[in-house]
């Protein structure tokens, strides 16, 4: 017993014993961990002060008299405030007949996008059906030619249907966007087929599946193109310029536009129409 012994005690004191290596201590950079550099944050407050500034000074102008709004060096600083300016875009323009023509081309358009849009963007992802990729690539061709191109035969088709100086004339090139279809298109391709198969096993047709299982999923799709279409419609100028031949049907874009055409350039007035 005592060979082993002597064995398995030699064995043990061959071993050597491995110290854990250091570990390594982060170095101290002065600030807490997490959180933002000063500079930082005097960036973000300068990036801030540069974005709001020209609404600053234009709520500024709108409150001055028409000598401060263009006098040199420019007046700060109203002196003195004054309503003028607010008062007189309401006496030289319907503003809320604007306001409301505005509102309903954008409820009208937006509402037209995102319904055509949504149907051909799911038809195009899902549907096999022959001719299909030459079709989507016309739609996309269409993006890469501008916009002024199509405002002749716009009109024309327009002038023909008899919708000259009309809401309806103008809002109904604005119904159906290339551009909404290919955003669509992309984004009901990211999501899964095997939702619709088991949506096909329950009984659903294809409209069930359509606006039961596939619409709410594109809601992401649909918010962002309800924004840009939105933005779009609010700030167009030359269809509406070019159809709307009476204030009656003009936008606010429209509208504000014909301030300018005064003799007298009101600066102060410009920027209150604005506001």
């Amino acid at each position: 017993m005592s060979e082993p012994t002597s064995v398995m005690t030699r064995e043990r004191a061959s071993v050597t014993v491995r110290e854990p290596a250091p570990v390594a201590t982060p170095r101290r950079t002065g600030r807490a961990p997490g959180k933002p550099l000063f500079w930082v944050y005097v960036l973000l407050i300068l990036g801030s002060a540069v974005m709001v500034f020209p609404f600053i000074w234009e709520v500024l102008t709108s409150l001055k008299t028409l000598s401060g709004a263009s006098s040199v060096p420019p007046q700060i600083i109203p002196d003195p405030f004054t309503t003028r300016a607010y008062t007189k875009v309401f006496d030289t323009l319907p503003f809320w007949n604007l306001l409301g023509n505005s509102i309903l081309l954008t409820v009208i358009r937006t509402l037209g996008q995102v319904l055509l849009c949504t149907m051909a963007g799911y038809g195009f992802a899902r549907f096999h059906f022959r001719g299909k990729n030459v079709l989507f690539i016309a739609f996309l061709a269409v993006l890469m030619v501008p916009g002024q191109l199509f405002l002749l035969p716009q009109y024309e088709i327009i002038r023909e249907m008899g919708l000259l100086g009309t809401i309806p004339g103008i809002a109904l090139p604005g119904l159906f966007s290339v551009f909404g279809t290919f955003l669509l298109r992309q984004f009901f391709q990211t999501l899964p087929m095997e939702l619709e198969e088991a949506a096909r096993l329950d009984g659903a047709n294809e409209w069930q599946i359509f606006w039961r299982v596939m619409l709410p999923l594109a809601k992401p799709g649909i918010i962002a193109l309800t924004l840009l279409t939105a933005l779009w419609s609010w700030n167009d100028f030359l269809w509406p310029l070019v159809v709307s031949g009476n204030v009656n049907s003009m936008p606010l874009s429209v509208g504000l536009s014909l301030l300018t055409d005064l003799r007298l350039r009101d600066d102060a007035l410009l920027m209150a129409a604005r506001c």
